[in-house]
């Protein structure tokens, strides 16, 4: 269900529920199409992005419905000129609904500065396939450590 080319996927690739979710979620986010993402994610949906307190969710009760991921969008997506995914493993068993992804993410914003970050993200499904949870497990310092600026020019 990729359809980015910012999404590398070198991990197993089986249709599962899951697993479809989140590819599906990557593609929204690098193309940068908050209407496509927010199909992902049933109505009453709980995104934690980072897992526990963060300058996206200071309280770290996780961002609720398509409001509250919508509004998370604007303050950690959108600012982003370009993501690129890198997907080096994913565990999904069969049956279940729900999947966890380990990658790593640049973020380049429109000066050309960017930021890396690892993480794992897990994702649990409704019975329709979208996203009910996703929790990315990262730690915000490591990212900020990881800013390069932008190379001056000539």
């Amino acid at each position: 269900m990729i359809t980015s080319d910012a999404i590398v996927w070198n991990a197993p690739n089986d249709p599962h529920p899951a697993r479809t979710a989140s590819q599906r979620s990557y593609s929204a986010v690098a193309k940068g199409d908050l209407a496509e993402w927010l199909t992902v994610y049933a109505e009453d949906a709980v995104l934690e992005d980072p897992v526990g307190p963060s300058m996206f969710d200071p309280e770290g009760a996780g961002h609720h419905g398509h409001a509250g991921i919508s509004a998370f969008w604007e303050k950690a997506i959108a600012p982003i000129d370009t993501f690129e995914f890198t997907i080096t493993d994913s565990f999904a068993n069969p049956g279940s609904n729900t999947c966890a992804n380990i990658g790593r993410i640049k973020t380049s914003f429109a000066d050309g500065s960017h930021t890396t970050t690892d993480l794992i993200m897990v994702y649990v499904v409704d019975d329709e396939g979208r996203v009910k949870s996703m929790k990315a497990f990262w730690e915000p310092e490591r990212t900020m450590a990881s800013f390069t600026s932008a190379s001056p020019t000539a």
